[in-house]
């Protein structure tokens, strides 16, 4: 069976594909044909808010490669998400130029607030658009994968994995925070003015980032797709079963467990990367082990080891959360905490899993 096939006979998976195409397709004409009088417009605000919860899903499938298919439970995938958008943060400082607040022709603003007298040495490159681009995949992926270097050699599994990923990603937020980093400290980067010689301000610019991010939710999802429905992704799984009996048979099991750790790593990392542009900043906030905790919630709600499902619950997720930090924004966490534990108990197979068990229902298969 071709891998053509194997997408068109996947339904779910054929479902977000068509309305990726037609949003790609929708939104566009929505914001800058429609009239803004119709009833039909999308505005602006809406369009860039749609581009975050394209960011999020990405980033959500990225979550369930590992962990729907590996059984690797990460606490710390925000990690690599905020590292790609600091390197997309990175080139974005380099493009203001003399138009930053202080007008120094090569400094960030803060950089020339906290009198640094020359810019440190790995931020050379960063003016250059394919430089960035690059740390965008190497920054995330080497560090997933030196840590799974230590971590899955050394066997270490479970609980005690989470923690570790967990701990990583506080760490990290911890040493972003403090200016002597160079990374803005507790303000991060922001103030950002265009892309590639673009105004971020543009309506055109924001429809154009959102098509862009939606390519990329395809395009991510067919590649996690592609690895989970190869030999490799059948071993992966295996690994996640039975890793005991895995490795007894004669498989490097933690091989397979740090390629697929680091391959999801950069396809967080470019969801970082277009996250930071659409929404204007990238700080150390980023980093805190409650959005890596709230990014498992997406997973666990949408469907776990399914990747459409993921998708769908980041989608689902983030829209409550809009709706609910404007109307009752103290009782936002408390929601979230209630959902996750209704999840665990009544849909312990997600949104996906429960529709499926309905359409079995449905056709008489139980």
């Amino acid at each position: 069976m071709s891998f053509t096939q194997q997408i068109l006979q996947n339904g779910g998976g054929r479902w977000m594909l068509i309305v990726i195409a037609i949003a790609i397709v929708w939104v566009p004409f929505a914001n800058l044909v429609v009239s803004s009088d119709s009833a039909l417009y999308v505005s602006t605000y809406t369009v860039t808010l749609l581009g975050k919860y394209v960011c999020f899903a990405l980033l959500a499938i990225a979550l369930d490669l590992v962990w729907g298919y590996c059984g690797i439970l990460s606490l710390g995938h925000g990690a690599f998400f905020a590292l790609g958008g600091y390197s997309m943060g990175m080139y974005l400082m380099r493009q203001i130029g003399e138009r930053g607040v202080y007008g120094h022709p090569e400094l960030p603003d803060f950089m020339v607030f906290l009198n640094w007298e020359s810019l440190p040495w790995y931020w050379y490159g960063f003016d250059m658009f394919w430089f960035a681009m690059l740390m965008v995949i190497i920054a995330p992926g080497l560090l997933a994968f030196v840590f799974g270097w230590f971590a899955f050699r050394s066997r270490v599994s479970g609980v005690y994995l989470s923690i570790m990923t967990q701990a990583l990603t506080y760490a990290l937020m911890l040493a972003f925070f403090r200016n002597e980093m160079g990374f803005g400290g507790n303000n991060g980067l922001t103030d950002f003015k265009e892309i590639l010689g673009f105004s971020l301000q543009s309506d055109a610019t924001r429809v154009a980032l959102f098509v862009i991010s939606a390519v990329m939710l395809a395009f991510g999802y067919i590649v996690c797709r592609l690895i989970v429905t190869s030999k490799l992704g059948r071993v992966v799984t295996a690994v996640r079963d039975a890793q005991s009996r895995t490795r007894f048979i004669g498989y490097r099991v933690e091989h397979f467990q740090i390629w697929i750790f680091t391959v999801s790593a950069i396809i967080a990392g470019i969801a970082g990367a277009l996250y930071v542009p659409q929404v204007g900043i990238i700080n150390p906030g980023e980093f805190q082990p409650l959005n890596s905790i709230e990014l498992v919630v997406w997973v666990a709600v949408g469907g776990r080891g399914t990747l459409y499902g993921a998708a769908l619950g980041a989608g689902v997720v983030n829209y409550a959360k809009t709706m609910m930090t404007g109307a009752f924004p103290e009782v936002w966490l408390f929601a979230l905490g209630t959902l996750f534990v209704l999840v665990t108990l009544a849909l312990p197979k997600g949104i996906v899993g429960f529709l499926q068990r309905r359409r079995s229902r449905a056709n008489g298969d139980e």
